[in-house]
């Protein structure tokens, strides 16, 4: 076999795997979830709220992913239309979740919004919810807004590390479907991946970047001591 062929079959295997290690870690939770003696008996409606909330903390995992263009096979114009198929899934998911709680119990639910419930939980959710309200009307009015590049970066990296922030608190105080291990293991890569991108792509990345300017503006500058 030649090199440029191994080459190109340790990517693919390397990419795989990636994948599977990705989907493995998103859909583990969720498909606990699925099989959870909980949800027994339970309404259709009240399944699926779970599940919607379950498949919304998996995609909360995946969406940083997305962003830093970590996804191999993703790349360009194409991991930007992921990246928004995501969110609008992420927010999709959410309202399915409040809204399936609410129709299986409205005061349950009305105390939660109104944060007067006694569960400790429901603020971590609510301020989730209105941290991903917030993040989906700055996306929506964005060339109304004529925020600079700078500024729009700032906010929207702010307010979903604080949606995966919270979502993960939200997750971890409930005892739910979700299985202990599996919930906190994915909560555990959603904060972390997403603090990780955030650093790499708002601090480090920048630094390389003027470092290589710098580097190359100091290569240009002609050399005075060389004429004198």
């Amino acid at each position: 076999m030649l090199p440029d062929n191994k080459q190109a079959v340790t990517r693919r295997l390397a990419g795989g795997l990636i994948w599977a290690t990705v989907v493995g870690l998103s859909l583990w939770p969720v498909l606990i979830a699925a099989a959870s003696p909980y949800i027994v008996g339970r309404s259709a409606v009240y399944i699926a709220a779970g599940l919607a909330g379950a498949l919304s903390l998996a995609l909360l995992f995946v969406q940083p992913l997305l962003a830093a263009g970590l996804l191999p096979g993703l790349t360009g114009l194409r991991v930007r239309r992921w990246h928004r198929v995501a969110g609008f899934l992420i927010a999709a998911a959410v309202a399915v979740h409040i809204g399936g709680l609410y129709i299986t119990s409205p005061p349950d639910a009305l105390d939660a919004l109104l944060l007067v419930s006694p569960t400790p939980f429901s603020i971590y959710g609510v301020a989730a919810m209105w941290g991903l309200v917030l993040t989906v009307l700055l996306v929506a009015f964005r060339k109304h807004l004529h925020l600079r590049p700078l500024a729009w970066r700032i906010i929207h990296n702010a307010l979903a590390a604080g949606v995966v922030a919270t979502s993960a608190a939200h997750a971890l105080l409930i005892e739910g479907t979700m299985g202990s291990l599996s919930k906190i293991v994915l909560c555990s890569c959603a904060v972390l991946t997403t603090a990780a991108v955030t650093l790499y792509l708002r601090v480090i990345k920048p630094l390389r970047k003027r470092g290589a300017l710098a580097q190359k503006a100091h290569g240009a500058a002609p050399d005075l001591s060389a004429k004198s």
